[in-house]
């Protein structure tokens, strides 16, 4: 019997890896998007699978639309991606970021709980949640120090899930996935904005790449796998919380190095601070510039994830490098400009 599941984000970058995954799989897909007046999918068409799945209006922040989602559809896995998903805007929008990435998660589970309690349900929790990190590398059982209201609306996210598993039996599970990137991030990402900027000025455009602190350090996973991950555990007898990651960490710096090398650039970092630079030997430009404005009031300076346990528990592994990622996106990038 064919099974079916639903994806909250679905049109987002992890929204779209997994509803391939799932499709390939035989899955009846279904997703939620928000009331606009038209939908966008271009990640799904970028798939090639806009037409292979059914899309419905969905609010994180409205109770009765989740209800009427759930109530009746009898969805065997029900995936929630959904979030206002960019750490630094958190900072401008803290209320709708708690309201949204905490309390909207317990709307659904609530309503699962009520209306469909045999589905399986799986919560989109971060690494964001470490922040301040009290150990290295950081596991399932690492004590959470977020430092921004996006880690920290993440937070009830994670500990109402557990708590509604531990409470009334449900099989609510939590993938504390470490950063994951792909050609289909979005803009605002640190990761795409250095491709995107890199491949415009390989294309000979005038314009730099502006950013803020090159010294902070990230666990930097391809999406397609992580997906696959989540699928895993949602196939697991008994619901549990595992960390995806590649247990590498990298510079923001060695992730442009990477990125720019795909794009013929051989880079070079002068200057320390605000007052850094990078110049491209071959043509004497100046590439990358830092500016103040792009520091968070609280930075996360360090994450490194240990995915020993969904190792072991299903045999789940990262199969892209960092280097491999940033070449992967930086060319895509470049592609798209023509």
């Amino acid at each position: 019997m064919m099974k079916k599941a639903f994806i909250t984000g679905i049109t987002g970058q992890d929204g779209a890896y997994l509803s391939k995954l799932l499709l390939e799989k035989g899955y009846e897909v279904h997703g939620g998007v928000r009331r606009i007046s038209q939908p966008e999918t271009p990640r799904l068409e970028q798939l090639g699978i806009e037409k292979d799945v059914e899309l419905h209006e969905f609010d994180l922040a409205e109770v009765n639309n989740i209800n009427r989602i759930i109530r009746g559809n009898d969805y065997d896995e029900f995936y929630n991606l959904a979030a206002q998903s960019f750490v630094g805007s958190s900072w401008e929008l803290p209320a709708y970021a708690a309201d949204v990435n905490g309390v909207g998660v317990v709307r659904i589970l609530d309503s699962l709980r009520t209306f469909s309690p045999e589905t399986r349900f799986y919560q989109a929790s971060t690494s964001e949640m470490y922040g301040l990190v009290q150990e290295v590398p950081q596991s399932e059982t690492t004590r959470f120090y977020p430092r921004s209201p996006y880690g920290v609306a993440k937070v009830y996210g994670h500990y109402i899930t557990t708590n509604y598993r531990e409470s009334f039996d449900m099989h609510a599970s939590c993938g504390i996935l470490f950063n994951h990137e792909s050609p289909l991030r979005g803009k605002e990402f640190v990761t795409r904005k250095i491709t995107l900027a890199l491949a415009k000025i390989a294309h000979g455009s005038d314009d730099q790449l502006v950013l803020g602190n090159l010294d902070a350090k990230r666990d930097w996973g391809f999406a397609g796998d992580y997906v696959e991950g989540m699928w895993h555990m949602l196939q697991q007898d008994k619901a549990d919380d595992y960390v995806l990651a590649t247990g590498v960490t990298t510079t923001i710096r060695d992730f442009i190095i990477f990125a720019a090398e795909a794009l013929g650039m051989d880079l070079e970092f002068t200057g320390e601070g605000v007052n850094e630079t990078a110049t491209d030997r071959k043509t004497g430009k100046t590439v990358v510039v830092i500016s103040e404005k792009f520091f968070r009031p609280a930075e996360v300076d360090l994450l490194l994830g240990d995915p020993t346990k969904a190792e072991k528990a299903f045999g789940w592994k990262a199969t892209v490098d960092v280097r491999g990622l940033a070449q992967m996106m930086a060319k895509s990038d470049f592609d798209a400009l023509g």
